[in-house]
């Protein structure tokens, strides 16, 4: 995935992007996905996906969400992925069909 720039940002933001774009032509995008990470963390909180995922990375919190020190974004950025993997995971075994379709 090319975003420009190593950035847990703009990686939220095409994310996003997909999402939206996959709903509007039918697919499933990231249906559910918000839910999920609530679980995954146990708890819910007033952040959108892309806090709950921080939450999740970077469990002591963060100062600044939009100027994260170089560790903490390779770390909520490799923590995304790894996020991401085992929804479409989970998802592909509930429906019985690849995560993309």
């Amino acid at each position: 995935m090319f975003v420009g720039k190593t950035s847990f940002h703009m990686l939220t933001a095409f994310l996003t992007g997909y999402d939206q774009h996959a709903l509007r032509h039918g697919g499933r995008g990231l249906t559910s996905w918000h839910d999920w990470l609530v679980a995954c963390r146990g708890r819910d909180c007033n952040h959108a996906w892309p806090g709950q995922a921080l939450h999740i990375a970077l469990p002591n919190g963060w100062d600044d969400i939009w100027n994260l020190p170089p560790e903490d974004e390779q770390r909520a950025i490799k923590v995304l992925f790894e996020l991401l993997d085992e929804f479409a995971a989970e998802c592909e075994a509930e429906q019985g069909t690849r995560f993309s379709d």
